[in-house]
């Protein structure tokens, strides 16, 4: 956990700082946004900022999301300013700190942003057999290209071959090619001058020269631009890059892991991808096999789930009951392991009694079957917020947005209006559902109220 610090925290900033690298963390410390901006900017990079309140925290939020650098901020203050906390929250940090600091809070902060995502959790002989496959690659220079159904589990795959690699003490770096517009992906991977484009206010260090010396991940590669896959067979053939707007080769040492959920010999054929690029990065390929099979790594995959987010609700943990476990099993997991983690997380919270019973687990036949990712099968509500079973709500011509706020206002209307319940079970954050149900009752549309003390 690499933590860069950002103001004087009104004296605090020591016994800030102490409690975080008593937790594990690293600790840099500027005075200000400008400095730091250039510390991210160079590449040095970091897990979590921590801004003093007194400073600009729109405009450092503002810059983060100009610049495309993702990375959380807290801010910090003296515990008695709550408009300053207010002010924080609105201008874009994930949470507040009040001063003096408390070691638990400071903690628990810290735990949520660590929080392990990337966990491999497995049983199945399938399973087995690919991460043994993987394990005994890892320690070479290989470029390894990582295939499988969306919601496999390829970063995770790819994180475990970083992290039993001889790079293992340098960084990882995971970019999402298909998250990232065309135009921006070329600078977003070779970094720019000061200058280059409009826009450019400094120096960039881009993706391959922050993962030199370590692992870069190219997350979803078939979606990237074929003009931009000659750049990248360039970078990885000759070891070095250039910088858009830049005048000399830049050398950078990285190892390339590459996911893709499409067919890439067919993409080839089709010419929507270079093939000298995929003889490259396909000198190993590990495909992963999608849930439906390998049966037997999905308990332990659901009890690590109901774990995990067990502890995050400060929920006591619950186990699975046996026909709960039977209609985990038998189902076809369609989103694979993000969808099973989607279902423990909200039968840890809908779940009632001593023990996840089936009616807690809310299952989805086909979510791909439409184009809106609304679910389009019949869905049954568990306790404690039973309402009639209906089918999915839109009808052909109605517009994506007027889909999205009836099933909004259904699912507040499924919980008894607890706004924590419904965006949980949306998976969207509370701030997005209570500036859309703003939205919604601004345009003279009824909205359950929320229960008493919500």
């Amino acid at each position: 956990m690499r933590i860069l610090i950002i103001g004087n925290l009104g004296g605090q900033i020591g016994a800030a700082s102490q409690i975080a690298i008593q937790r594990g963390a690293e600790v840099l410390q500027v005075p200000d946004i400008s400095p730091a901006l250039e510390i991210l900017r160079s590449g040095q990079g970091a897990d979590l900022l921590m801004i003093d309140v007194i400073l600009d925290i729109k405009s450092l939020v503002q810059s983060l999301e100009l610049e495309r650098i993702s990375v959380p901020v807290v801010a910090c203050g003296i515990a008695t300013d709550a408009k300053a906390a207010v002010r924080a929250i609105k201008a874009g940090a994930k949470e507040y700190i009040p001063l003096p600091p408390d070691a638990e809070l400071i903690g628990a902060v810290l735990t949520a942003v660590s929080m392990e995502k990337h966990a491999l959790i497995y049983k199945d002989p399938a399973t087995v057999a690919m991460v043994k496959m993987a394990e005994q690659i890892a320690p070479s220079v290989a470029n390894v290209l990582i295939t499988g159904e969306s919601g496999t589990g390829k970063e995770v795959i790819a994180r475990f071959i970083h992290a039993k690699s001889k790079r293992a003490n340098n960084r990882f770096i995971a970019v999402n090619c298909a998250a990232i517009p065309d135009n921006l992906l070329e600078s977003e991977l070779f970094g720019y001058e000061k200058g280059a484009f409009t826009g450019a206010v400094a120096r960039r260090i881009g993706k391959f020269e922050e993962a030199s010396g370590g692992t870069l991940l190219l997350d979803e590669i078939s979606e990237m631009d074929i003009r931009l896959q000659a750049k990248l067979l360039r970078a990885i053939q000759e070891k070095e890059i250039d910088r858009i707007g830049g005048k000399t080769p830049v050398s950078v040492d990285v190892r390339v892991l590459a996911t893709s959920n499409r067919n890439l010999p067919q993409e080839v054929q089709n010419g929507n991808f270079r093939e000298d690029l995929y003889f490259r990065l396909n000198v190993i390929n590990l495909a992963i096999p999608p849930l439906r099979e390998r049966t037997l790594d999905i308990i332990p995959l659901a009890e690590f789930f109901i774990k995990k987010y067990s502890e995050m609700n400060e929920i006591p943990e619950k186990p699975l009951s046996e026909t709960a476990k039977n209609i985990l099993t038998s189902y076809n997991w369609p989103g694979n392991v993000r969808e099973l983690e989607n279902t423990m997380h909200r039968a840890v919270l809908l779940s009632t009694g001593t023990e996840i019973l089936p009616n807690a687990i809310m299952l989805t036949e086909s979510p791909s079957s439409i184009a809106t990712a609304m679910p389009s099968t019949t869905i049954s509500s568990p306790n404690p917020f039973p309402v009639e079973t209906k089918t999915a709500p839109y009808t052909v011509g109605q517009t994506v947005s007027d889909v999205e706020k009836n099933l909004i206002i259904d699912t507040l209307k499924h919980t008894l209006g607890n706004r924590t319940h419904a965006a949980n079970i949306l998976g969207i954050s509370i701030r997005t559902l209570r500036n859309k149900l703003k939205q919604y009752a601004e345009e003279g549309n009824e909205i359950p109220p929320p229960p008493t003390g919500e």
